[in-house]
């Protein structure tokens, strides 16, 4: 036996339990995350349809509004794991400082934009008359929360970077319970109706955030980092963040251009795609737990000066995304007899549904490539090329999902257009990882 094969088994050992000791607690935060909107849903929904209804069409807005601003975690994550590899803890956390403030200032600014502007924002998504006044009510006093929820991006991505991913676990079971309790209690015991369910999230979500800040100012307060905001530090921030931000329009795009052909397909189609769309969204949650441990992994050994670990971590982490995603597929064709009863009693949407969901098993292990190499990339910092490829692959979908209609395809075409806008990222992503060129080692990029 070689002395490199003699080695090669602990290596691999050490690197699935840095993986695993990363990725579970990060599984638990991104399922608890969503968790907040079907509280909101189940309290408000005994309160009537048009109460039910505006609080669907609030939820969407601030939802895609917190998710554009991702980046902030994503950032944050790579640059602080740089720091940590090379040692040096005080800069991690300034760098993790100045993604907060950051994330206060553009926070402050989503408010200034959407408490006056509600009223125009319900009205473009088309809301009835009935269910336009508990939207509204609902959006501006969410928007409070705005900026709790982007410090809690910023904060969970310092944690992350610094390898600790059990604390925002424990942060977001927290809000979670939180939230619920908060809810039922402003809504029914205080009468407040959908405003208390809007002020309960709120308070949740500003409870959250404290307890974040909380623990990186003891953090910065240990190793002797400034807590002060600093306009350079900001500012590279920004830019830092900026191509990711183009990378997930980018995605929202290519999400909703789906949505909108599906819903050109007839309402037995929208309502099978929903579904999927619903089930897809969770395969993600499982498949981004590993994306994330890859940023702080990757992060760490590239701050390190450490190339050959990166890779070596890199191509484990490319067989724990093939081996989750075989998985993943499996259990969707094993389970389908289980929940789409759940989700429908609808024969012809049952019928419309099922190989298009074959569709999306077949293509579990090309996502959770995909995933693999995309926080790979995030975690080097490679956040421009991760923009150019998401450019790239929008392009791609765009007018092959568009033409689908018009040649007389279904819901499986679509499904099989989605397919090949994720087949296109994986070969963007994985030219890239195979050129090398993400390797830059170095306390900064």
């Amino acid at each position: 036996m070689t002395q490199a094969s003699a080695t090669q088994p602990p290596s691999r050992r050490r690197h699935d339990r840095e993986i695993i000791a990363l990725a579970v607690p990060a599984f638990g935060a991104l399922v608890a995350e969503p968790l907040f909107v079907m509280v909101d849903s189940a309290v408000v929904g005994h309160l009537g349809t048009s109460q039910l209804a505006g609080l669907g069409v609030a939820a969407a807005l601030l939802t895609t509004a917190v998710s554009i601003f991702v980046f902030l975690a994503y950032a944050t994550t790579a640059a602080v794991a740089r720091r940590v590899g090379a040692g040096d803890i005080s800069s991690a956390i300034r760098q993790g400082m100045d993604g907060i403030w950051l994330a206060l200032l553009l926070g402050a600014l989503v408010v200034a934009f959407a408490y006056p502007a509600a009223p125009w924002l319900i009205e473009a998504f088309g809301t009835s008359d009935t269910a336009t006044p508990y939207a509204v009510t609902y959006l501006r006093i969410s928007s409070f929360g705005i900026p709790a929820m982007l410090v809690v991006l910023a904060a969970t991505g310092v944690l992350r970077g610094l390898q600790d991913t059990r604390t925002p676990l424990y942060v977001a079971i927290g809000g979670f319970t939180a939230n619920g309790a908060l809810n039922v209690g402003l809504v029914y015991g205080a009468g407040l109706g959908i405003a208390g369910s809007a002020w309960g999230t709120v308070i949740a979500q500003a409870g959250m955030a404290l307890a974040y800040l909380i623990v990186v100012v003891r953090g910065a307060r240990r190793h002797g980092a400034s807590l002060r905001p600093d306009a350079a530090g900001i500012r590279a921030s920004a830019q830092a963040g900026f191509p990711l931000l183009v990378r997930t329009l980018s995605l929202r795009s290519v999400l909703l251009i789906a949505t909108a052909v599906a819903a050109r397909l007839g309402d037995t189609n929208i309502a099978a795609h929903q579904i999927i769309l619903s089930l897809w969204s969770l395969t993600a949650f499982a498949l981004d737990a590993i994306a994330i441990a890859g940023q702080a992994i990757i992060g760490r050994y590239l701050g390190a000066g450490d190339a050959k670990g990166a890779r070596e971590a890199c191509r484990r982490m490319v067989q724990w995304g093939i081996a989750s995603g075989v998985v993943l597929g499996v259990l969707i064709v094993l389970a389908r007899p289980l929940f789409i009863p759940l989700f429908t009693g609808d024969p012809s949407v049952q019928e419309t549904l099922l190989p298009a969901l074959l569709v999306v098993a077949l293509s579990q292990p090309i996502a959770g490539v995909v995933f693999v190499l995309d926080g790979v990339l995030m975690g080097a910092g490679d956040g421009r090329y991760l923009a150019w490829a998401m450019i790239v692959t929008l392009a791609a979908f765009a007018p092959v999902a568009l033409l689908i209609p018009g040649l007389g395809g279904g819901l499986t075409a679509l499904w099989w257009a989605m397919t090949l806008m994720m087949a296109v990222r994986l070969v963007t992503l994985w030219l890239r990882m195979r050129s090398g060129k993400w390797l830059v080692i170095g306390a900064t990029r």
